[in-house]
């Protein structure tokens, strides 16, 4: 998401980066095209002429300073007006009012509630609580399954509702065993339909008055764009929701929905969804995704990621192994294992700050997910002898392992000679001081140099 708008943007800069001085008509002229870029997004007209007017506003009357040049400035004009069109400041779910916290999911059938629930619940039971999923969606043919199954599989409890219960019943009767077994947080997944209707919002109504709500959040599927904005305002004018969760941001949508929907309803995106995994919700930081937009990455989310997968005992190990020319295909296989857990390679170079500038060179690498897939498959189709000791692999073993793991003898000796090249790239890096840790070298005071 945001990459067609993110390239648009960068054209429009670039203009800027190279103005000596800015100009009325100058200023004028790159606001056109940022307006062009942000409708093209699928960003609501009234939010995209408001965002345009305060920019230009500010832009004209700007004082140039001595630390930034004029582009410069306009660009963190248009990033901090970004970054309040998003919302302004991060929120999340408030947990530290009334218990137990009870959280209702809303919105249109497909968005994604089910799945999202159970995302949500692994995500506050890694922070302490301890949640109940509730399934009150009686209409959907296996929803209570689905997420009695995902429940399952994150060994968190589900409600034991029944296709014949009304919904605000399984809802009382989830508050009864919650308060029995202190649960402390109550996730319901409620029914949707294809559209807004009477009975939907009367359902989701009923169960408001029935169970003190502590967030009403409304699910969208980002990929419908502005008929998600639409969506919600309904659902916000006859609910009152306090937040939004956007799902399938990791698609080719144009980003328009993540862009209107503050504006249009007054009430903030709290999460993202990022892939069908269930470790695949992030809490939505606005200033982050501003930057993102803009080209700059975002290494505070890259950090965080990376420290949720990566164990500093095994980091220091691995970085022991590094300094002693001891890293084995088994560590290389690890390392790969990690970066699946952080996300797609996409997402992750995304997050890089001037990536965006590299991705537009002609021989630029790109992610392939691919070939990160078949380097796996070709180092799991090796004996635990051939990771540790990568010399013995020899022709037959190389063909062995190619036939084992779907691929060429070619992509296995790819795979080797790129793993060869690091190791002799660490041994040469060995004793240099700055490059790796714990090999710096002390420079000997004049005096003392023979």
């Amino acid at each position: 998401m945001f990459n067609n708008l993110t390239d648009r943007l960068e054209e429009v800069f670039k203009k800027l980066r190279g103005t000596g001085k800015l100009t009325e008509e100058n200023i004028k002229e790159s606001m056109r095209e940022v307006r062009m870029a942000l409708l093209e997004a699928d960003v609501n007209f009234q939010v995209v002429k408001s965002f345009i007017a305060r920019v230009s506003e500010k832009a004209v009357g700007l004082e140039v300073t001595k630390s930034l040049s004029p582009g410069q400035q306009v660009i963190k004009i248009v990033h901090d007006e970004l970054v309040e069109l998003l919302g302004g400041t991060t929120e999340q779910i408030r947990l530290d009012g009334k218990q137990p916290v009870t959280i209702m999911m809303a919105g249109l059938q497909g968005s994604g509630k089910t799945t999202t629930s159970g995302k949500l619940a692994r995500m506050l039971k890694e922070k302490g609580r301890k949640p109940y999923l509730v399934p009150a969606d009686i209409y959907r043919p296996a929803a209570i399954e689905q997420l009695q199954i995902l429940g399952k599989s994150l060994d968190i409890p589900v409600h034991p509702s029944t296709t014949d219960m009304k919904p605000v019943e399984i809802c009382r009767q989830a508050m009864l065993a919650a308060a029995a077994n202190d649960y402390d947080t109550l996730i319901f997944d409620t029914a949707g339909r294809l559209h807004v209707d009477e009975r939907l919002m009367g359902e989701l109504k009923e169960i408001q008055s029935a169970i003190q709500l502590s967030e009403i959040l409304f699910v969208a599927d980002s990929m419908t764009g502005q008929d998600a904005v639409t969506v919600a305002d309904k659902f916000n004018q006859d609910l009152e929701i306090s937040g939004v969760v956007l799902t399938k941001m990791e698609g080719d949508a144009r980003g328009g929905a993540a862009l209107s929907i503050k504006s249009v309803t007054g009430k903030p995106i709290k999460f993202i969804g990022i892939g069908e995994a269930l470790d695949a919700l992030e809490v939505f930081h606005p200033d982050r995704v501003a930057s993102r937009i803009l080209g700059m990455g975002d290494v505070l989310t890259l950090i965080e990621k990376a420290e949720a997968v990566v164990d500093k005992k095994e980091a220091e190990e691995l970085a022991k192994k590094l300094r002693q020319s001891t890293f084995t295909l088994e560590d290389f296989l690890g390392q790969i294992q990690q970066i699946k857990k952080m996300g797609s390679l996409d997402q992750i170079m995304g997050m890089i700050p001037g990536i965006n500038k590299l991705k537009q060179l002609k021989d630029a690498p790109k992610p392939d997910e691919k070939e990160l897939a078949k380097t796996e498959a070709i180092i799991r189709s090796m004996t635990k002898k051939e990771r540790k000791k990568y010399i013995i692999i020899n022709a037959s073993r190389r063909k062995r392992i190619a036939a084992g793991s779907g691929t060429t003898v070619t992509e296995v000796n790819r795979v080797i000679k790129s793993y060869s090249a690091m190791l002799k790239m660490m041994k040469k890096m060995r004793g240099k001081p700055g490059l790796v840790p714990g090999k710096k070298r002390r420079k000997m005071p004049k005096g003392m140099r023979r």
